[in-house]
């Protein structure tokens, strides 16, 4: 039987099209700062993909830096800045913040001071979508982008980072949007390369591999792909509280990503149940990728309230365009089945 991927938050499948535009930038053996012919061709990949970013991300007008993922445009915004967060938070953001912002139990975020705060838009284990304020300096998008439909011209953030490889793009690409003119201090130095914030030759194919796969999110997003999406989202939780009423489905009480569901039955051990899933043909995760591996309890649930037990407990699952009504069902049966044995275990 076949595999199903349920892990799309960690990272997505190249989606077709970026696959087609890499492997077309292959061929364009120029330096994007070089003036010949065939440095014009690899710059105009990157102003081609630069143009199909802000298209998707209604970010005209806007600079785009390209980077090497969310976590360096983190760096590169935070850097010097003294910004309140809170716990909830990618590991890239905590980095650089104080987390001293309340969370609630429906895992919403508090702001009083949006100029001198970072704020998700959306989070990767829960998938709680933030009312953003106007005027926040700095907001992660990453997991929004191409699920959501939002415009970088109307969020009202003065940068948000976005990443490739959650929308059906490469992984080791993303950017750092803000307004045009932006003074941003480089944290790579050299030869001045993207509108001299980020030296260093650009990746040409994973940025043509970004540009095409923001066009067809977008393209998704306007074709009523996500709505579908959450419609399997539903009904897989449905089939699983059926099944186990003990469950614990976090921020469901709150406008969440239409592809995530994070729940737990207290007493589970997250790691336990990815490792007897995965074991059964099936990829989930105990949290975000980057902190998978780590044994602790997630620093997300623990801020929302949850105690030890419960918080790792919890596993993420996280569905795709791609994903069907039999994959959620099968997920749904084989968990279910995994679950009465461990409560014959602990009976």
């Amino acid at each position: 039987m076949k595999r199903v991927y349920l892990d799309h938050n960690a990272t997505t499948p190249l989606c077709q099209k970026a696959r087609e535009a890499m492997i077309a930038a292959m061929d364009i053996c120029g330096n994007p700062s070089s003036v010949h012919e065939e440095g014009r061709a690899a710059k105009a990949i990157v102003e081609r993909a630069r143009a199909q970013v802000a298209a998707a991300f209604g970010a005209d007008g806007a600079d785009i830096v390209f980077t090497s993922g969310s976590t360096e445009g983190a760096s590169l915004a935070l850097a010097g800045k003294d910004l309140h967060g809170a716990p909830v938070e990618h590991d890239a953001i905590r980095a650089w913040i104080k987390e001293d912002l309340s969370v609630s139990c429906n895992g919403e975020v508090s702001i009083e001071a949006p100029e001198h705060s970072a704020l998700q838009l959306a989070n990767s284990e829960t998938g709680v979508v933030q009312k953003l304020p106007q005027g926040l300096a700095v907001s992660d998008v990453t997991q929004a982008f191409g699920k959501l439909p939002i415009a970088f011209n109307w969020l009202g953030v003065g940068m948000a980072l976005i990443s490739a490889h959650k929308l059906g793009g490469p992984k080791g690409i993303g950017a750092l949007v803000m307004p045009r003119g932006t003074d941003l201090a480089a944290q790579i130095k050299g030869g001045g390369q993207e509108m001299g914030r980020r030296s260093g030759t650009e990746n040409v194919i994973g940025i043509a591999g970004f540009g095409a796969a923001a066009e067809a999110a977008a393209q998704n997003l306007a074709a009523g792909t996500w709505e579908s999406v959450e419609k399997l989202r539903d009904l897989m939780e449905e089939a699983l509280a059926a099944g186990a009423p003990e469950i614990i489905c976090a921020g469901k009480d709150a406008v969440r990503l239409p592809n995530t569901s994070c729940f737990a039955v207290p007493g589970w051990k997250g790691e336990t149940q990815v490792m007897q899933m995965d074991l059964s043909g099936f990829a989930i995760s105990a949290g975000s990728a980057c902190s998978s591996g780590k044994v602790r309890a997630s620093a997300v649930l623990t801020a929302m309230g949850f105690d030890q037990e419960t918080a790792q407990s919890a596993v993420r699952v996280s569905l795709g365009p791609e994903t069907t009504e039999e994959d959620v069902l099968r997920f749904a049966e084989a968990w279910l089945q995994k679950y009465k044995k461990h409560c014959a275990r602990v009976a």
